[in-house]
């Protein structure tokens, strides 16, 4: 099988243009962003802030269903990158399935909380959303705060993103799990 990349993280860190960057690294490969699987829902779509069962639902039928097409996809010879928001309650835990493949690389990308609000406003400006991912921002990095060392002793790769380009950041992931990309053209 080939790679399947768990990339997670606080929301505005960059987790999809690294994951976007990591994919473009291998002459096959898919990129599956868990918060595009949930838009999918037309009907009845709960967004994070409120953690209330239906929204418990939601991200667990994304994320096993991102796990199944991860798998399905590695099987066929497609390096995998999921990205997804690091979620406190569950700590990823709906990926359970994909622990025990043998080239599945759980990474988080950790900037500074500064360096991720500092993200947040050049993303979203000054207006409704910018507070609601603001929110969010802390709540992530409080409830890391006391568990980084305890998500590497599990394998995850943490990786300090302040101040590195995508490319750096695409480079670390590389090296740290030892995989070897095939360049197109």
């Amino acid at each position: 099988m080939t790679p399947i990349f768990l990339i997670a993280g606080a929301p505005a860190v960059g987790k999809s243009t690294t994951a976007r960057a990591l994919a473009g690294q291998f002459q096959k490969s898919i990129h599956i962003p868990v918060d595009d699987l949930r838009e999918l829902v037309v009907s009845g779509i709960t967004y994070p802030g409120i953690w209330n069962d239906p929204l418990i639902e939601q991200l667990t039928l994304a994320r096993e269903s991102a796990a199944l097409m991860g798998l399905k996809y590695s099987q066929a010879g497609f390096a995998v990158v999921i990205d997804d928001f690091w979620d406190p309650n569950s700590q990823l835990q709906e990926y359970g399935q994909l622990f025990q493949v043998a080239r599945f690389h759980k990474v988080l990308l950790y900037p500074s909380q500064q360096t991720a609000e500092e993200r947040n406003l050049k993303r979203s400006g000054s207006d409704e959303m910018d507070a609601y991912i603001a929110a969010g921002i802390q709540l992530v990095y409080d409830s890391l705060a006391s568990e980084i060392s305890n998500l590497e002793r599990q394998g995850w790769i943490v990786v300090d993103t302040t101040g590195k380009s995508v490319e750096m950041t695409v480079a670390y992931i590389l090296a740290q799990t030892g995989e070897h990309t095939i360049q197109i053209g």
